[in-house]
């Protein structure tokens, strides 16, 4: 049977501009620049002499072929599953998990000999990233994410409650017995903590447990969650740390919590399509995960 398509990847590229409605973002999944994009859903827009969207300075893009652009991802989503098809189950083909960065790799990889002395048959590529990735677009068979649990669409399961705690080395905590003690200490900040609303700053954490700093806080930013710890592990101050992160640390002594633990309303989801969700290796990786997540 003869098909007149239109070429794929012009389709491929308004599909995903139309899903995010940004060239950058469908740049950005495409692995493509936004100008190579711009020209691809031209040349669609040029073959089939419509105007797919209009380009407003106040309203950004408006998508002028909705229940095209909705069946395209249908059908693309068709393809990507007829495609795993074409590898039998049988055949080895990795396992492929995606996890925030700082989750990785302080508290998923440290485990991992465990799992592969479990399941040494299973090939386990580990992708690290805070975006939400499109499990059935970038080939993501299983992934971990920090939030509500609501992810239309896909199966989830909650590993674990997350609280936020404050952390030092032992010879800094012991000269921090109540929590006005911090007013006077250097107090290290995650400056990429922003994206999560739940949790709080030095001021806002404070506040909660009844003191008001008399003088300007001593505030030390660093990078990212990770860094933090390190710089909490070295000595340079107290940090606000979700414990889950540093639960190890805890255990062994490096890091002492100051005060009890205050519970967030987000948790880590496991998360994975529902036509996955038997894959063997997926369920042995499920199934260990979970056992870690209870044990800690």
């Amino acid at each position: 049977m003869s098909r007149h398509l239109p070429p794929l990847r012009a389709l491929q590229a308004f599909e995903a501009v139309a899903r995010h409605l940004s060239f950058a973002r469908a740049a950005e999944e495409l692995c493509v620049t936004p100008a190579a994009v711009s020209q691809q859903v031209k040349l669609l827009e040029d073959r089939l002499g419509v105007v797919l969207f209009r380009r407003g300075a106040r309203l950004g893009l408006e998508l002028h072929a909705a229940p095209a652009a909705a069946a395209l991802t249908e059908a693309f989503d068709r393809l990507a599953r007829a495609a795993d098809r074409l590898v039998p189950e049988t055949l080895a083909r990795p396992l492929v998990v995606s996890a925030p960065p700082a989750f990785a790799s302080r508290w998923l990889v440290p485990r991992l000999e465990r799992f592969h002395a479990r399941h040494p048959e299973i090939e386990l590529h580990l992708s690290a990233t805070l975006r939400l990735v499109d499990l059935e677009r970038e080939g993501v068979d299983v992934a971990i994410r920090y939030g509500s649990g609501r992810y239309p669409g896909l199966q989830v399961e909650r590993l674990r409650l997350e609280e936020v705690v404050v952390v030092a080395v032992p010879r800094l905590a012991e000269r921090l017995r109540h929590p006005a003690d911090l007013c006077a200490a250097p107090l290290l900040v995650n400056q990429t903590m922003g994206w999560d609303p739940n949790f709080p700053d030095w001021p806002t954490w404070l506040d909660g447990a009844g003191v008001t700093p008399a003088s300007a806080l001593r505030l030390r930013p660093f990078g990212d969650a990770a860094l933090v710890i390190e710089a909490a592990l070295a000595g340079l101050g107290a940090a606000l740390v979700w414990r889950t992160l540093v639960c190890d640390e805890l255990a062994s002594g490096r890091l002492v919590a100051l005060f009890p633990g205050r519970p967030l309303s987000s948790a880590y989801h496991l998360v994975c399509s529902p036509e996955r969700r038997h894959r063997p290796g997926l369920e042995a990786f499920r199934t260990w995960l979970l056992e870690e997540a209870v044990n800690r």
